[in-house]
């Protein structure tokens, strides 16, 4: 009996430690990932010629991310500026000198499952990993 506990203790040990790096890097792409569509959608977004964040721009977004694996429903956009005004209207595009925040988020999903393995509770389900980034608005009308 204590033998088979052994064995089961260190496979599982062995499971985890074979695994871990995986799922590790996993979460690391998706999180450089997710930054660097904050800082593209920034860039382009608070440019001279833009001056606001589409929804179009948004969606274009979710299909990169999907192309990395993502589900683009998962994906959530959180855009203020500085001045309270809708970064995401094209008819109203933000003036110059204004701050636009970009925050975007995606669950975590069952990444951390495997740490169960070793005594580790996972992050709930409501977490989200996120990615910030702010530039000011370089529009003039």
């Amino acid at each position: 009996m204590k033998q088979i506990l052994i064995f089961i203790m260190f496979a599982a040990l062995l499971c985890w430690l074979m695994f871990s790096p995986i799922y590790k890097h996993v979460l690391i792409v998706r999180q450089a990932v997710l930054q660097q569509e904050v800082n593209y959608l920034l860039e382009i977004g608070a440019s001279g010629s833009y001056g606001y964040i589409s929804k179009a721009m948004q969606e274009q977004t979710r299909e990169r991310l999907a192309r990395f694996g993502m589900k683009p429903d998962d994906i959530v956009f959180e855009l203020t500026t500085t001045t309270g005004a809708d970064a995401s209207n094209p008819s109203e595009p933000v003036s110059r000198g204004v701050g636009i925040a970009l925050t975007m988020s995606y669950p975590y999903e069952d990444l951390f499952e495997i740490d169960r393995l070793i005594g580790l509770s996972p992050p709930p389900s409501s977490e989200r990993m996120r990615a910030f980034g702010m530039k000011m608005s370089e529009y003039v009308p």
